[in-house]
Parts: C-alpha cells; structure tokens; sequence
C-alpha cells in the first residue's frame, strides 16, 4: 500500500499542477470579462442586461459541446486534443479585445465556450486514466484548487492591467483580454510535451509502476455497461446534473458579477481585484481539506451537500444584510461553500461509470451545470436592471444551493438502502 501511494503521490506531482495551471488560465479567460465590464460596459455602451446576457452565452457554446468534447479526448488521446482546446481558446479569448458591439461580444464569447468546452471534463476523465476511486475526491479537489487561486491571482492582475487603459491607443479592458488571451495560446505547445495520453505512455513511470497503476485501476473499474447512450439515461446521473445546474447558478451568479458588487460599495478599480480576491482566498483550504476528509472517509453525498448548505446560509444573510462589510464576510463564505464540495462531487461519476459512459457521464453533468452558469449572470441582470441592487440575487443564489443540497442528500438517501451491485453513488474501499 505505501508503494502505491508513493506511486500515486509521483503521478499527481506530475501531472496536477500543469492540469491546473491550464484549468486556472482556462477560468481566468473565461471570467475576465467581469473585470473588464466596468469600463467596456461604459466604452460601448452595454446595459446590465447586455453584459449578463454576454457573459452568460458563453456556457450556452460550452454546453453543447462538453459531452462531444469529452467523447472526442478519449478517442484521439488528451495530448492532442488538449492541445487543440488551448490554442482555439487562446485566440479567440484575445480576440474579445475587437468587440465593437454587443452582437460581436455574443459572438465571441459563444465561440470562447466552445473552444473551451473540453477542457475541464477532459481532465476530470484524465484523472480517471491515473487515479482509482479512493484518490479521486482528494485529487480532483487539488486540481481544482485552480478555481479559487484564478480569482485570487487574477483579481489583482487584471485589475493592474484595466489600469493600462490608454496604452498604444488602447482601452484597459482591450488590453486585458489581450494579455491573458495570448499566454494560453503559447501555453498549449506545453501540452504536447508534458501531458502524456496516459500511464503506458509516461516516460517518466518504471514499467513496473504502469503495471500497478493498470492493475489497480481495472480491479476498481465499476461494473455495467459502458456505452455512451446508456450512461446518458441514467437517472442517478440525471439527478447530478440537475443539482449542477443549481450550484452553477449560484457560483456564476457571484463569479461574474462579483467585481461589480464590489465596485458598487465604493472600491476603486485598483482596489477591486485585492478585494476580489481576498473574498476567494479561504475557498482554497476549504477545498483541499474536504476533498482529503471525503476520501479518508470514503463519503461523498454529505461532503457535497453540508457545503451548498453553507453557501446557501451565507448568500441569505447577505441578501438581508445593510452593511457592506458583513455582505462581503457572507459573500466569502458563501464562496468558500461552493468550492469545497466540488472534489467530492466530481468524484461521484466515475463511482458508477466507465469507458465511454465515464466520458460522456462526465461532459453531460458539465452540460447540464453550464446551463445554470448561463442563467445565474443572466438572471443576476435582470433582477439587478429591474431592482437597483444585488440583494435579489442573492437572494436567488441561496435558493439554488439550498436546491442543489436536497437533491444530493435526496439522492443519497435513496440510493443508500440498495445493494453494492447497484453502484449507489457513495464510493466504497476495495
């Protein structure tokens, strides 16, 4: 067993900080746009709603292509198909810097969604190829440490870069997309190199620790069927794609609009990305430590739910609340919420799905949770242009998390009674 934990602790030193530095460019690509919305939105002339509707079109594009995307990486390999994700994506996050209109701004960002649209399924499938059950939720919860480090290192430096506004005839926000665009164009040669398509083509691992890996991966391969279509009409699977579309409605809500809450307390643009990020800082240990207590205590459904519970509580008082210090205290912890039941969920597919059924299972919860990061910065808008604050939105965040912990616990409880050979959701020890 130490062996084994030696070998799987070299794959992940490996492995998950490149998988997450991709993840965090991928999320600061994807989010920059609230930090470029104050001046861009004043420069073109964009209303609340035109702004949450553009922001939001993005997982419209990134929807319809995570399950075909994911399909696609397991048949021509991750290296390849990585690669083309980030070179796409590169140059059309750049190319947000020639929006002239708000018809150009839906354009581009729907196609942004689709160049990225494979690359956080495709890793969560990626760390299947290495990884067996009782590693997943601690390491998915790593590699997505890259979420919540994207806001805390992006906040400040997108916040210096709008600062450059002027600079060659250009805008802030012009320059923002272009800075953080062309670096994960540059970045996707770096795939061919350190991603290996799996194991048996790591140079770097003994012939006999591929050996182990495959050994131990295929003794802990679920049973059942493992075509797309079957895995598709799954209701477990269902059930985690209708709790993701609530928790994506929530998170986004905050994700994308967060800037502007905070600028609309009276912060400077100087001052917003450190205060941004400050509010996304506690959500990193609080991801890395629930991830390792639900894979030591080999459970997910309440490491998934008593989160959503706490950002649910969170964004209740900050929809009350008058005071803008305590709304920013509860809008933090609301974040840290969300983020630490992310290892734990994720996890939950690969418990009861495999091969192909594992690749589509994977892209359809993304599917599913992007249709509510579509419709949280929307709704966002709508209730921000027809109220004059934020305090609704909140309001309506909450509900989505308290939704989205029902359904998991609902799920849980249903599935609990049933035998092993069902696959209920609830990892188990081999």
């Amino acid at each position: 067993m130490a062996d084994e934990d030696r070998v799987f602790a070299k794959c992940a030193w490996r492995l998950i900080p490149f998988m997450g530095l991709l993840y965090l460019m991928s999320f600061i690509d994807r989010t920059n746009a609230g930090f470029a919305a104050h001046s861009m939105n004043g420069d073109l002339g964009f209303s609340p709603t035109v702004f949450g509707f553009g922001a939001g079109i993005f997982f419209i594009g990134y929807s319809l292509f995570q399950v075909p995307a994911n399909v696609m990486l397991e048949r021509v390999g991750a290296r390849r198909w990585v690669f083309c994700i980030m070179a796409a994506w590169g140059l059309l996050s750049a190319s947000n810097a020639l929006v002239q209109s708000a018809l150009g701004f839906y354009v581009v960002r729907f196609f942004l969604g689709v160049a990225e649209a494979g690359l956080f399924p495709g890793m969560l499938l990626y760390l299947t190829y290495w990884f067996p059950r009782g590693y997943l939720a601690r390491f998915t919860a790593y590699f997505m440490t890259a979420l919540p480090l994207s806001f805390v290192l992006g906040g400040p430096l997108s916040s210096i870069i709008v600062g450059m506004d002027g600079w060659c005839g250009l805008h802030g926000w012009q320059w923002l997309f272009l800075m953080e665009g062309v670096p994960a164009f540059l970045l996707s040669f770096a795939v061919l190199r350190l991603l290996p398509d799996g194991p048996a083509h790591a140079s770097w691992l003994a012939c006999g620790e591929q050996t182990m890996i495959a050994a131990r991966l295929a003794s802990e391969e679920p049973a059942g069927r493992p075509d797309l279509w079957h895995a598709l009409l799954d209701l477990r699977l269902l059930a985690l794609g209708i709790a993701a579309v609530a928790v994506y409605a929530g998170a986004y809500g905050i994700y994308l609009w967060l800037p502007q809450i905070v600028q609309a307390m009276g912060y400077s643009n100087a001052a917003t990305g450190f205060v941004v990020a400050l509010c996304y800082v506690a959500g990193i240990p609080a991801m890395i430590l629930v991830g390792r207590s639900s894979s030591k205590r080999e459970e997910r459904i309440r490491h998934v739910a008593l989160p959503c519970l706490l950002a649910a509580a969170s964004l209740a008082v900050a929809s009350l609340s008058k005071s803008n210090a305590l709304s920013l205290v509860a809008l933090a912890l609301a974040l840290v919420g969300n983020f630490a039941g992310f290892g734990p969920y994720f996890s939950l597919p690969p418990s009861f799905l495999r091969g192909t059924a594992a690749a589509g299972g994977i892209g359809l919860i993304g599917t599913f949770g992007n249709v509510g990061a579509f419709l949280g910065p929307v709704v966002t808008g709508i209730l921000l242009q027809g109220s004059g604050n934020y305090r609704i939105g909140f309001a309506a965040d909450a509900i989505e998390y308290a939704m989205a912990a029902i359904i998991v616990l609902g799920l849980g409880r249903a599935l609990a009674p049933q035998p092993v050979t069902m696959l209920h959701l609830e990892e188990t020890s081999p």
